[in-house]
């Protein structure tokens, strides 16, 4: 199968590009940013998914499946920049999928889809709206590429189209929306809140996605791993100390007196929990998780230890 993966410079997106070569996939990507390593056999385009050139790449290798990985998050990317990638670069990945023939696509969202709220069920279903995102404003343009790549499934029923929303990866080097939480040698919590929170290892999650792509997987899935653990046991487990702070004050702090800096609306991840049933993707794909929690966080406090602490 000829596969087009876009992101593909990212840390994830680079290991899956590796394993489906090595499982006999031919394998592009395209990617605005630099990738100077590019093992042998994988085509790269340094371009940006929204401009003519990456479409001229639809248009030449003409490839038979899609896996849309080029969003961004609030803490790469700010402002309407984000939404132009997100939802705009969205729009015109379907369209090209459309105008050339890509037989099935996978479209890589996030869990926090279904937002932090104190209202929210314990477990979330795929077929649950967004919630509170008046309270986070800066996922609002993530949920709308969600939405959008979801409407593919009626809009283009020729096409074989998954959105997958996966939970917090942690591996190594650490990257990621929650190593962010953690970069620090204190982590702030809100005061009398202890979240659950998933956590995935890597390479857990290019195997979630390598089975949706060879299983022709066709509507919406939650994608996690172990069970989600308290966010107080991730931050001692992997070296760091908890820092309790009242809401209204630690909203003035972030970013301050050695705490991470993140967006506000992120805090609200911090207080309440986003807990997903990934019933079923594990039926429909037979996915089963190989790092357990102990061992991803074991991995990513060995990778990334607390600054200041010998490695």
């Amino acid at each position: 199968m000829k596969v087009l993966i876009l992101g593909i410079a990212g840390g994830i997106a680079r290991k899956l590009a590796t394993r489906l070569l090595d499982s006999g996939h031919e394998v592009l990507g395209i990617d605005v940013r630099p990738w100077s390593s590019v093992p042998k056999g994988i085509e790269f385009h340094q371009v940006d998914v929204r401009k003519r050139a990456a479409e001229d790449v639809f248009r030449r290798r003409r490839p038979d499946a899609v896996i849309h990985m080029a969003t961004v998050t609030a803490l790469t990317v700010s402002g309407g920049e984000r939404g132009r990638i997100n939802l705009d670069g969205t729009k015109a990945v379907f369209d090209h999928c459309r105008d050339y023939g890509v037989k099935q696509v996978l479209f890589v969202g996030r869990h926090t889809f279904y937002g932090a709220a104190p209202d929210s069920p314990l477990y979330h279903s795929e077929d649950e709206p967004p919630r509170a995102l008046e309270k986070v404003p800066e996922l609002a343009d993530l949920v709308a590429a969600d939405l959008y790549a979801a409407t593919a499934l009626w809009r283009m029923p020729e096409m074989t189209t998954a959105v997958l929303r996966l939970v917090y990866t942690l591996g190594a080097p650490g990257t990621g929306t929650l190593a962010s939480f953690l970069r620090g040698k204190r982590v702030p919590m809100v005061l009398g809140y202890d979240p659950l929170f998933h956590v995935l290892q890597e390479e857990d999650v290019v195997t979630a996605l390598q089975l949706a792509l060879e299983k022709r997987l066709r509507g919406i899935f939650n994608v996690a791993g172990p069970p989600p653990i308290p966010f107080s046991v991730i931050i001692r487990e992997t070296g760091r100390t908890p820092v309790p702070l009242p809401g209204p004050l630690l909203a003035r702090l972030v970013g301050r007196f050695g705490l991470p800096r993140t967006s506000q609306g992120a805090l609200a991840h911090i207080q309440y929990p986003i807990v997903v049933d990934n019933r079923r993707f594990r039926e429909a794909t037979g996915f089963r998780y190989a790092f357990d929690e102990g061992r991803i966080l074991r991995i990513f406090r060995e990778a990334s230890p607390p600054p200041g602490s010998a490695r």
